[in-house]
Protein backbone atom coordinates (compact mmCIF):
# COMPACT_ATOMS: atom_id res chain seq x y z
CA UNK A 1 0.00 0.00 0.00
CA UNK A 2 1.45 3.38 -0.99
CA UNK A 3 1.74 6.20 1.56
CA UNK A 4 -0.79 8.17 -0.52
CA UNK A 5 -3.42 5.44 -0.23
CA UNK A 6 -2.76 5.02 3.48
CA UNK A 7 -3.14 8.78 3.96
CA UNK A 8 -6.41 8.81 2.01
CA UNK A 9 -7.75 6.05 4.27
CA UNK A 10 -6.81 7.99 7.40
CA UNK A 11 -8.57 11.08 6.04
CA UNK A 12 -11.93 9.29 5.98
CA UNK A 13 -14.00 11.15 8.54
CA UNK A 14 -16.96 9.72 10.40
CA UNK A 15 -18.93 12.07 12.60
CA UNK A 16 -22.16 11.37 14.42
CA UNK A 17 -24.34 13.88 16.22
CA UNK A 18 -25.47 13.24 19.79
CA UNK A 19 -28.72 11.65 18.62
CA UNK A 20 -26.95 9.23 16.30
CA UNK A 21 -24.42 8.26 18.95
CA UNK A 22 -27.14 7.72 21.55
CA UNK A 23 -29.05 5.52 19.12
CA UNK A 24 -25.99 3.35 18.52
CA UNK A 25 -25.35 3.09 22.27
CA UNK A 26 -28.93 2.06 23.01
CA UNK A 27 -29.04 -0.56 20.26
CA UNK A 28 -25.65 -1.99 21.29
CA UNK A 29 -26.92 -2.25 24.87
CA UNK A 30 -29.99 -4.14 23.64
CA UNK A 31 -27.75 -6.46 21.62
CA UNK A 32 -25.70 -7.27 24.72
CA UNK A 33 -28.92 -7.85 26.65
CA UNK A 34 -29.87 -10.38 23.96
CA UNK A 35 -26.52 -12.13 24.33
CA UNK A 36 -27.04 -12.45 28.08
CA UNK A 37 -30.45 -14.09 27.61
CA UNK A 38 -28.66 -17.36 26.88
CA UNK A 39 -26.55 -17.19 30.03
CA UNK A 40 -27.74 -19.31 32.92
CA UNK A 41 -25.77 -19.63 36.18
CA UNK A 42 -25.81 -23.42 35.81
CA UNK A 43 -23.76 -23.13 32.63
CA UNK A 44 -20.76 -21.83 34.57
CA UNK A 45 -20.99 -24.67 37.07
CA UNK A 46 -20.81 -27.32 34.34
CA UNK A 47 -18.06 -25.61 32.36
CA UNK A 48 -15.85 -24.91 35.37
CA UNK A 49 -15.93 -28.55 36.41
CA UNK A 50 -13.41 -28.93 33.58
CA UNK A 51 -11.80 -25.47 33.42
CA UNK A 52 -9.06 -26.27 30.90
CA UNK A 53 -10.98 -24.96 27.88
CA UNK A 54 -12.19 -21.85 29.71
CA UNK A 55 -8.65 -20.95 30.74
CA UNK A 56 -7.40 -21.54 27.21
CA UNK A 57 -10.15 -19.34 25.83
CA UNK A 58 -9.26 -16.53 28.19
CA UNK A 59 -5.58 -16.91 27.31
CA UNK A 60 -6.39 -16.71 23.59
CA UNK A 61 -8.69 -13.70 23.83
CA UNK A 62 -7.12 -11.60 26.56
CA UNK A 63 -3.41 -12.29 26.04
CA UNK A 64 -2.41 -14.02 22.81
CA UNK A 65 -4.66 -12.15 20.38
CA UNK A 66 -3.48 -8.66 21.47
CA UNK A 67 0.17 -9.80 21.54
CA UNK A 68 0.10 -11.43 18.11
CA UNK A 69 -1.90 -8.54 16.67
CA UNK A 70 0.82 -6.16 17.83
CA UNK A 71 3.47 -8.37 16.17
CA UNK A 72 1.41 -8.57 12.97
CA UNK A 73 0.95 -4.79 12.82
CA UNK A 74 4.70 -4.27 13.29
CA UNK A 75 5.46 -6.92 10.64
CA UNK A 76 3.19 -5.17 8.13
CA UNK A 77 5.39 -2.11 8.44
CA UNK A 78 4.68 0.64 5.94
CA UNK A 79 2.03 -1.44 4.20
CA UNK A 80 -0.42 -0.07 6.74
CA UNK A 81 -0.68 3.36 8.32
CA UNK A 82 -0.06 3.73 12.06
CA UNK A 83 -3.77 4.43 12.56
CA UNK A 84 -4.70 1.20 10.79
CA UNK A 85 -2.28 -0.65 13.09
CA UNK A 86 -3.96 0.94 16.11
CA UNK A 87 -7.33 -0.13 14.70
CA UNK A 88 -6.15 -3.74 14.59
CA UNK A 89 -4.98 -3.52 18.21
CA UNK A 90 -8.26 -1.91 19.29
CA UNK A 91 -10.27 -4.75 17.77
CA UNK A 92 -8.00 -7.33 19.43
CA UNK A 93 -8.52 -5.59 22.77
CA UNK A 94 -12.31 -5.85 22.61
CA UNK A 95 -14.16 -8.80 24.19
CA UNK A 96 -15.75 -11.65 22.24
CA UNK A 97 -18.33 -10.65 19.65
CA UNK A 98 -22.05 -10.77 20.27
CA UNK A 99 -22.69 -13.25 17.45
CA UNK A 100 -20.13 -15.82 18.57
CA UNK A 101 -22.75 -17.86 20.44
CA UNK A 102 -24.89 -17.98 17.31
CA UNK A 103 -21.91 -19.10 15.19
CA UNK A 104 -20.98 -21.74 17.81
CA UNK A 105 -24.51 -23.10 17.58
CA UNK A 106 -24.26 -23.32 13.77
CA UNK A 107 -20.87 -25.04 14.11
CA UNK A 108 -22.17 -27.65 16.57
CA UNK A 109 -19.51 -26.42 18.96
CA UNK A 110 -19.67 -26.35 22.76
CA UNK A 111 -22.33 -23.66 23.21
CA UNK A 112 -22.04 -23.68 27.01
CA UNK A 113 -18.33 -22.92 26.69
CA UNK A 114 -19.05 -20.22 24.10
CA UNK A 115 -21.58 -18.48 26.34
CA UNK A 116 -19.22 -18.69 29.30
CA UNK A 117 -16.29 -17.21 27.37
CA UNK A 118 -18.45 -14.40 25.99
CA UNK A 119 -19.76 -13.58 29.46
CA UNK A 120 -16.33 -13.67 31.12
CA UNK A 121 -14.51 -11.65 28.44
CA UNK A 122 -17.35 -9.10 28.43
CA UNK A 123 -17.26 -8.77 32.21
CA UNK A 124 -13.46 -8.35 32.17
CA UNK A 125 -13.59 -5.86 29.29
CA UNK A 126 -14.02 -2.98 31.74
CA UNK A 127 -10.39 -3.57 32.77
CA UNK A 128 -8.80 -5.60 29.97
CA UNK A 129 -9.92 -3.57 26.93
CA UNK A 130 -8.35 -0.26 28.03
CA UNK A 131 -5.32 -2.04 29.53
CA UNK A 132 -4.51 -4.07 26.40
CA UNK A 133 -5.14 -1.15 24.09
CA UNK A 134 -2.95 1.18 26.17
CA UNK A 135 -0.05 -1.29 26.51
CA UNK A 136 0.09 -2.65 22.98
CA UNK A 137 -1.08 0.55 21.29
CA UNK A 138 1.70 2.64 22.82
CA UNK A 139 4.29 -0.10 22.22
CA UNK A 140 3.21 -0.23 18.57
CA UNK A 141 3.48 3.55 18.15
CA UNK A 142 6.97 3.40 19.64
CA UNK A 143 8.13 0.30 17.75
CA UNK A 144 6.71 1.33 14.39
CA UNK A 145 8.70 4.60 14.46
CA UNK A 146 5.61 6.70 13.96
CA UNK A 147 6.08 10.34 13.09
CA UNK A 148 6.65 12.69 15.99
CA UNK A 149 3.36 14.54 15.45
CA UNK A 150 1.39 11.49 16.65
CA UNK A 151 0.81 11.97 20.39
CA UNK A 152 1.21 9.32 23.07
CA UNK A 153 -1.89 7.17 23.47
CA UNK A 154 -3.62 8.20 26.70
CA UNK A 155 -6.69 6.35 27.98
CA UNK A 156 -9.31 8.47 29.79
CA UNK A 157 -10.03 5.66 32.25
CA UNK A 158 -13.26 7.00 33.72
CA UNK A 159 -14.68 7.80 30.28
CA UNK A 160 -13.85 4.34 28.94
CA UNK A 161 -14.93 2.54 32.13
CA UNK A 162 -18.27 4.35 32.11
CA UNK A 163 -18.88 3.57 28.44
CA UNK A 164 -18.04 -0.12 28.73
CA UNK A 165 -19.90 -0.58 32.00
CA UNK A 166 -23.08 1.06 30.70
CA UNK A 167 -23.01 -0.66 27.29
CA UNK A 168 -21.83 -4.10 28.41
CA UNK A 169 -22.01 -4.53 32.18
CA UNK A 170 -25.57 -3.36 32.86
CA UNK A 171 -27.23 -5.14 29.87
CA UNK A 172 -25.29 -8.33 30.68
CA UNK A 173 -26.53 -8.29 34.27
CA UNK A 174 -30.14 -7.57 33.26
CA UNK A 175 -30.07 -10.32 30.63
CA UNK A 176 -28.79 -12.90 33.12
CA UNK A 177 -31.48 -11.87 35.62
CA UNK A 178 -34.14 -12.17 32.92
CA UNK A 179 -32.88 -15.62 31.99
CA UNK A 180 -32.94 -16.64 35.66
CA UNK A 181 -36.34 -15.29 36.70
CA UNK A 182 -38.23 -15.09 33.36
CA UNK A 183 -36.92 -18.13 31.44
CA UNK A 184 -39.87 -18.35 29.02
CA UNK A 185 -39.53 -14.69 28.04
CA UNK A 186 -35.77 -15.09 27.64
CA UNK A 187 -36.19 -18.14 25.38
CA UNK A 188 -38.62 -16.30 23.11
CA UNK A 189 -36.39 -13.26 22.80
CA UNK A 190 -33.05 -15.03 22.34
CA UNK A 191 -33.10 -15.88 18.63
CA UNK A 192 -34.68 -12.60 17.44
CA UNK A 193 -31.99 -10.69 19.34
CA UNK A 194 -29.26 -12.74 17.65
CA UNK A 195 -30.47 -11.70 14.21
CA UNK A 196 -30.97 -8.12 15.35
CA UNK A 197 -27.30 -7.98 16.36
CA UNK A 198 -26.20 -8.90 12.83
CA UNK A 199 -28.55 -6.43 11.14
CA UNK A 200 -27.61 -3.72 13.64
CA UNK A 201 -23.91 -3.84 12.94
CA UNK A 202 -24.29 -3.83 9.17
CA UNK A 203 -26.70 -0.88 9.42
CA UNK A 204 -24.34 0.94 11.80
CA UNK A 205 -21.42 0.59 9.40
CA UNK A 206 -23.48 1.71 6.40
CA UNK A 207 -24.85 4.76 8.21
CA UNK A 208 -21.45 5.69 9.61
CA UNK A 209 -19.74 5.70 6.22
CA UNK A 210 -22.64 6.99 4.12
CA UNK A 211 -20.92 10.35 3.75
CA UNK A 212 -17.61 8.76 2.72
CA UNK A 213 -18.83 5.99 0.46
CA UNK A 214 -16.63 6.93 -2.51
CA UNK A 215 -13.46 7.06 -0.42
CA UNK A 216 -14.41 3.82 1.32
CA UNK A 217 -14.98 1.96 -1.96
CA UNK A 218 -11.60 3.11 -3.27
CA UNK A 219 -9.74 1.64 -0.30
CA UNK A 220 -11.92 -1.35 0.58
CA UNK A 221 -9.68 -3.85 -1.23
CA UNK A 222 -6.72 -2.86 0.98
CA UNK A 223 -8.84 -2.95 4.12
CA UNK A 224 -10.19 -6.33 3.04
CA UNK A 225 -6.69 -7.82 2.84
CA UNK A 226 -5.59 -6.41 6.20
CA UNK A 227 -8.71 -7.59 8.02
CA UNK A 228 -8.61 -10.97 6.26
CA UNK A 229 -5.04 -11.61 7.45
CA UNK A 230 -5.83 -10.36 10.95
CA UNK A 231 -8.98 -12.48 11.22
CA UNK A 232 -7.17 -15.59 9.96
CA UNK A 233 -4.57 -14.97 12.66
CA UNK A 234 -7.30 -14.78 15.33
CA UNK A 235 -9.04 -17.95 14.10
CA UNK A 236 -5.67 -19.70 13.91
CA UNK A 237 -4.79 -18.79 17.49
CA UNK A 238 -8.01 -20.32 18.79
CA UNK A 239 -7.80 -23.47 16.70
CA UNK A 240 -4.05 -23.85 17.21
CA UNK A 241 -4.22 -23.56 21.00
CA UNK A 242 -7.16 -25.95 21.17
CA UNK A 243 -5.26 -28.48 19.06
CA UNK A 244 -1.98 -28.03 20.94
CA UNK A 245 -3.64 -28.69 24.30
CA UNK A 246 -5.83 -31.48 22.88
CA UNK A 247 -9.19 -30.23 24.11
CA UNK A 248 -12.35 -32.00 22.78
CA UNK A 249 -13.18 -31.16 19.17
CA UNK A 250 -16.35 -29.26 20.18
CA UNK A 251 -14.30 -27.08 22.52
CA UNK A 252 -11.71 -26.58 19.78
CA UNK A 253 -14.41 -25.20 17.52
CA UNK A 254 -15.60 -22.86 20.24
CA UNK A 255 -12.09 -21.54 20.89
CA UNK A 256 -11.69 -20.89 17.16
CA UNK A 257 -14.93 -18.93 16.89
CA UNK A 258 -14.61 -17.05 20.18
CA UNK A 259 -11.11 -15.83 19.31
CA UNK A 260 -12.03 -15.01 15.71
CA UNK A 261 -15.17 -12.99 16.45
CA UNK A 262 -14.60 -9.74 18.34
CA UNK A 263 -17.03 -7.11 19.60
CA UNK A 264 -15.91 -4.49 17.11
CA UNK A 265 -19.18 -2.63 17.75
CA UNK A 266 -17.71 -1.67 21.11
CA UNK A 267 -14.56 -0.57 19.30
CA UNK A 268 -16.56 1.81 17.11
CA UNK A 269 -18.36 3.21 20.13
CA UNK A 270 -15.01 3.87 21.85
CA UNK A 271 -13.75 5.57 18.69
CA UNK A 272 -16.79 7.74 18.14
CA UNK A 273 -18.15 8.25 21.63
CA UNK A 274 -15.14 8.84 23.88
CA UNK A 275 -12.30 11.36 24.02
CA UNK A 276 -9.45 8.86 23.50
CA UNK A 277 -8.46 10.28 20.12
CA UNK A 278 -9.33 13.95 20.64
CA UNK A 279 -5.70 15.02 20.14
CA UNK A 280 -4.85 12.60 17.34
CA UNK A 281 -4.34 13.40 13.66
CA UNK A 282 -6.91 12.02 11.16
CA UNK A 283 -7.53 8.40 12.16
CA UNK A 284 -9.98 7.11 9.59
CA UNK A 285 -7.83 3.99 9.27
CA UNK A 286 -8.87 2.93 12.76
CA UNK A 287 -12.53 3.49 11.96
CA UNK A 288 -12.43 1.59 8.68
CA UNK A 289 -10.50 -1.38 10.12
CA UNK A 290 -12.87 -1.64 13.10
CA UNK A 291 -16.01 -1.27 10.99
CA UNK A 292 -14.94 -3.76 8.32
CA UNK A 293 -14.00 -6.28 11.01
CA UNK A 294 -17.61 -6.25 12.17
CA UNK A 295 -18.85 -7.14 8.71
CA UNK A 296 -16.09 -9.58 7.85
CA UNK A 297 -16.30 -11.70 10.99
CA UNK A 298 -19.91 -12.48 10.09
CA UNK A 299 -18.69 -13.86 6.75
CA UNK A 300 -15.75 -15.70 8.29
CA UNK A 301 -17.92 -17.09 11.11
CA UNK A 302 -20.41 -18.52 8.63
CA UNK A 303 -17.54 -19.89 6.52
CA UNK A 304 -15.88 -21.60 9.48
CA UNK A 305 -19.26 -23.01 10.58
CA UNK A 306 -19.76 -24.47 7.10
CA UNK A 307 -16.27 -26.02 7.12
CA UNK A 308 -16.89 -27.61 10.53
CA UNK A 309 -20.25 -29.02 9.41
CA UNK A 310 -18.74 -30.44 6.21
CA UNK A 311 -16.04 -32.08 8.32
CA UNK A 312 -18.80 -33.70 10.40
CA UNK A 313 -20.45 -35.11 7.29
CA UNK A 314 -17.20 -36.54 6.00
CA UNK A 315 -16.41 -38.18 9.33
CA UNK A 316 -19.98 -39.37 9.90
CA UNK A 317 -20.46 -37.46 13.18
Amino acid sequence: MSPEIAASIDKIDVTLNAGGMNTINIVLAFVMFGVALGIKPGIFVEVFKKPKSVLLGMLCQLVLLPVFTFLLAVAMGNWISPMMGLGMILVASCPGGNISNFMSSLSKANIELSVSLTAISTALAVLMTPANFYIWGNLYLHTANVAADVPTLVIPLWDVFKTIFILLGIPLTLGILCSRFLPKVAERLKKPFQWVSIVFFIAMVVLSFAGNIDAFLKCVKYIFIVVLIHNLLALGIGFGMGSAFKVPFRDRRTLTIETGIQNSGLGLVLLLGTSIFAGFPPHGGMLVITAWWGIWHIVSGLTVSTIFNLADKRSGR
